[in-house]
């Protein structure tokens, strides 16, 4: 599509009118009709207030020109992969699972390789097809190109050592001991809760980003531990295949 006809199908659904449109990002009900009618297009600074308001990239509201992927592992990005800055701005270069919150996840590019590869197997890959086309192919996108200038992603590795640690410091039987943490979407591991009440509860928000893993228990059987956890909390829940009868064990605020 167009940007007049994205800017009107976005406002439809959104049931705006122009006048309510343009009181969200300060213009008048003429400049959003001439956007409708593609006699102009929005300027930088109103398409940032646009992307914003209505939570798509300024690529979508320009009519997808370009084919976005991820800077760091080569994902193509849909806006809903999109990752967000600090303010909650999209940022267009990075999906949400390799830069979060203002920060990049990952400063070792075997850790994303062995977590990509993970996914990859899976979707027409042998194991050894997907590391080789990682290999070659991660090295050419402009996060590893610049990773010394980007910051390397070490104020994470230090945030995730301290998470290991606090993690291992709980002593739970049964649990080994963690080693890695990744970085997770909420909406795929959000499980939901019973308490003793009967009621159930989700304690993630489906669209941050958290660090977690999935570890085997040292008991055997079906069950596995998950842990999670991001500046505020540490979480760690038993579950069976599949994410099935999740058992809350450790909600801890931090």
């Amino acid at each position: 599509m167009n940007t007049k006809d994205v800017i009107l199908d976005l406002r439809t659904k959104k049931g705006l009118s122009q006048d309510e449109l343009a009181e969200k990002v300060f213009v008048t009900r003429q400049a959003v009709s001439r956007w409708e009618t593609g006699e102009t297009v929005p300027n930088t600074e109103t398409l940032k207030l646009l992307s914003d308001f209505f939570g798509v990239s300024i690529n979508t509201l320009l009519g997808s020109p370009r084919k976005l992927i991820c800077q760091c592992c080569g994902m193509p990005l849909e806006d809903e992969f999109i990752s967000r800055e600090k303010n909650g701005s999209l940022n267009e270069n990075y999906c949400k699972w390799c830069y979060a919150d203002g920060e990049y996840t990952y400063s070792n590019m075997d850790d994303l390789i062995d977590v990509c590869v993970t996914h990859m197997a899976g979707e027409g890959f042998s194991e050894e097809q997907a590391r080789a086309y990682m290999k070659d192919m991660l090295p050419k996108l402009d996060y590893w190109k610049r990773y010394e200038e980007l910051g390397g992603g070490e104020k994470f590795e230090e945030l995730k050592k301290k998470l290991i640690g606090e993690f291992n410091e709980l002593h739970i039987e049964g649990m080994p001991r963690v080693e890695k943490l990744n970085a997770l979407v909420g909406s795929f591991v959000n499980l939901e809760y019973r308490l003793p009440n009967g009621r159930t509860v989700k304690f993630l928000d489906d669209g941050a980003t958290y660090l977690g893993n999935q570890l085997v228990s040292e008991f055997g059987g079906d069950r596995c531990f998950g842990i999670l956890a991001n500046m505020d909390f540490l979480l760690v829940a038993t579950y069976g295949e599949g994410g099935r009868d999740p058992e809350l064990v450790v909600y801890k605020k931090r």
